[in-house]
């Protein structure tokens, strides 16, 4: 009897299975694109679909975050600088960045803080010496946070001086993405754990709880010394980042000694994360110091994520934009903004705001390149210039807006960095540091080639239709 009814059984399982996914859809999707495609794709493939939405589709996740970030803060707050010293009526900025400043303040509920240091570091040449150096140097703490931690040169360097810091009663905490530990095989977990270091990996994804959220990645990049000494930005640890070896794969990539205030700012997040995966509060002053002024640049910490801190990455990018007046410097390594994002982009250059962007000549991730050719049609114009450049793949992640306020850290310009994976950025406001980092981004400029609208136009009818089915796959890529 039952087997004559399966196929009515079967039937009303899948109306059912697909009937939830969509109801999820609907209540969950802001954006109407993706919820249409995602319904289509549940629909059209029954169970299937259901399926890889399931793994693909959730892009949210309840960390507890605010609450580990309230006790965590009043930590920080006992040992941070007198706020009645460092009032925001006291920032010597123009008035459109004090406007920023505030809007930003909103978005993030995180103080603006005086008092820092933030030194660009080029390539993993110049980056891995300066980690090296502070993991030596180490007194009580480190906690590492990265996406990829490549068991190659760049990870034995860094394994090494690790296991060391170890050996010398240093408290390490290091935190890798579970997909980025497969970049190599055998992953570097084995070896730090071996070598008796407190290593856990973000969200494994063969754990069958943790399956909705395969798609939710740790992208952040962050490590923290004694409390008081970070780097942050683009890098991942990979020979690839270490030009002079002559790696198989190079990768051109910017990263960020941080001295000063904000350096709790990286510390607090990485506390969130390590709670999230291993139940343990880092608090008191072992790991909120108390942090001396070090240099001139006011900043403060973005943490974005597809939990309480949602879309802070984007909605920096849009309030900087907002108040640009002169001049905006973007350089990421995957652009796919979406279509408010353009319009912003399109209406600050309408202000006469000149805007430059600057693209890989050669992405790692084809695909990627393919949907964006399919949009920059909609930016370019006399005031907003697209530059592309050449081999080696260039990482970086930065925005300079009117040669005051800088923007670094790990989000790039993409539905992925926006709303999926857990990143982390500091803006910065200071005309010295602007002016280094816009010195970096000429001398990559000098080497591009400026992409003009005719160009795009004349691609070829099979290009484009490639390019325009990339783009309709923006929203997972």
């Amino acid at each position: 009897m039952i087997l004559k009814l399966w196929p009515q059984i079967a039937g009303l399982l899948t109306l059912v299975v697909s009937t939830l996914a969509s109801v999820h859809v609907i209540l969950t999707k802001k954006n109407a694109r993706s919820a249409f495609s995602w319904i289509g794709i549940i629909w059209l493939v029954p169970v299937l679909g259901a399926i890889l939405y399931l793994l693909f589709g959730i892009n949210r996740i309840q960390r507890k975050a605010r609450m580990l970030r309230s006790s965590v803060s009043e930590v920080a707050k006992s040992f941070n600088l007198p706020q009645d010293k460092f009032s925001q009526g006291s920032l010597p900025l123009r008035a459109q960045f004090r406007s920023l400043s505030m809007m930003i303040d909103r978005i993030t509920e995180l103080p603006l803080l005086p008092g820092n240091l933030i030194v660009p570091l080029v390539n993993g040449d110049t980056a891995y010496p300066e980690m090296i150096k502070a993991i030596n140097e180490a007194q009580d703490t480190i906690n590492l946070s990265t996406y990829i931690f490549d068991n190659d040169r760049a990870g034995e360097m860094f394994l090494s001086a690790l296991s060391d810091a170890h050996k010398r009663g240093v408290a390490i905490r290091i935190i890798i993405d579970d997909m980025g530990a497969r970049y190599s095989i055998p992953p570097i977990t084995k070896k730090l754990k071996k070598a008796g270091i407190d290593a856990v990996r973000f969200l494994p994804t063969l754990i069958p709880s943790r399956l909705p959220f395969v798609n939710l990645r740790n992208h952040r990049k962050i490590m923290v010394v004694d409390g008081r000494i970070g780097f942050t930005g683009g890098m991942n640890i990979r020979e690839g980042h270490m030009i002079g070896i002559n790696p198989s794969s190079p990768i051109r990539d910017i990263h960020f000694l941080v001295k000063g205030p904000v350096v709790r700012h990286m510390q607090q997040v990485f506390a969130e994360d390590w709670y999230f995966c291993t139940g343990e509060v880092l608090k008191g002053q072992r790991w909120f110091p108390w942090i001396e002024p070090e240099g001139t640049v006011w900043a403060r910490g973005i943490p974005d994520g597809p939990d309480e801190d949602y879309e802070k990455h984007l909605l920096t990018i849009h309030s900087a934009l907002t108040v640009a007046r002169h001049s905006v410097k973007v350089v990421t390594p995957y652009f796919l903004p979406e279509d408010n994002l353009i319009s912003a982009i399109n209406l600050a250059s309408l202000r006469g705001v000149k805007i430059d962007i600057l693209l890989p000549e050669k992405n790692n991730i084809p695909v990627i390149k393919w949907a964006s050719f399919n949009i920059l049609e909609q930016i370019i114009n006399e005031n907003c210039r697209v530059w592309l450049s050449p081999p080696p793949f260039d990482h970086s992640k930065i925005m300079v807006v009117d040669e005051q306020w800088v923007l670094i850290g790990s989000g790039n310009w993409d539905a992925r960095s926006f709303r999926l994976n857990f990143e982390f950025n500091i803006e910065c406001y200071d005309s010295e540091l602007a002016k280094k980092v816009l010195e970096i981004i000429k001398e990559k400029m000098s080497q591009a080639k400026e992409l003009d609208k005719p160009g795009i136009k004349r691609r070829s009818l099979p290009l484009k239709l490639r390019d325009g089915i990339a783009f309709m796959l923006s929203p997972y890529l």
